[in-house]
């Protein structure tokens, strides 16, 4: 038994590696790529669409919707970001359905890059609301005194954001196996159902306090 698909390695040469994190996280990659690719190629303006234009037109409505709720007074600046995120998340999460589906949102080494995402993302985008000096004050506030708290505060958030979601990931696939070996009919059916909805909620809890923390950069006084 393996915790991580980071131990399933398939070739490596000295500290290089291909394991299976690295593979089901790029097939996620290409699947959405070419899916969107597909969806939008052909979209319309008609009354009567195609059912993946209606699915899509959902989720980018419902984004929309949950981003301008947050505070962001533009949406749309942020909807590629914070979709593409809620996308990806929730995509590994329900492949789980498919056996032999490992969710690379298992990894730590990829709930840290999708962390690290949103660590780069929120300066960048406070810098590009408010300029460079702007953004550096909000550091400094309400006194400076704070600095080395926020500058703390900023760490720790990110942190927090990786461990969250791969705490999360890990006792969902440590609890099935181990209702497995106790009853392998009954337990495993009730659990992957609940790890869909667990999924989901993850998926949209990260995208959501990344919503926050950009939000909260771009803030303007």
């Amino acid at each position: 038994m393996h915790l991580s698909s980071d131990q399933v390695i398939f070739w490596q040469s000295g500290f290089l590696k291909l394991n299976l994190t690295i593979v089901t996280t790029w097939a996620l990659m290409l699947l959405l790529a070419g899916g969107s690719a597909l969806i939008t190629r052909r979209l319309s303006t008609d009354v009567r669409i195609s059912r993946w234009q209606s699915v899509l037109e959902i989720i980018v409505t419902m984004a929309r919707q949950q981003i301008g709720e947050v505070g962001l007074e533009k949406p749309e600046k942020y909807l590629p970001y914070i979709a593409t995120l809620f996308l990806f998340i929730a995509t590994a999460n329900l492949c789980t359905v498919i056996p032999g589906y490992e969710p690379p949102t298992g990894s730590l080494s990829t709930t840290a890059a999708l962390a690290l995402s949103v660590f780069i993302a929120v300066p960048l985008f406070g810098i590009a609301e408010s300029g460079l000096l702007g953004y550096l004050k909000t550091y400094a506030e309400p006194t400076p005194i704070m600095l080395p708290f926020n500058i703390v505060s900023e760490l720790t958030r990110t942190l927090a954001l990786a461990v969250r979601l791969f705490g999360n990931m890990m006792s969902g696939d440590m609890i099935l196996v181990i209702l497995i070996t106790i009853s392998p009919l009954v337990f495993p059916v009730l659990m992957n159902i609940l790890g869909l909805l667990t999924g989901m909620v993850q998926a949209y809890i990260f995208s959501i306090l990344a919503t926050v923390y950009i939000a909260a950069a771009t803030r303007t006084r």
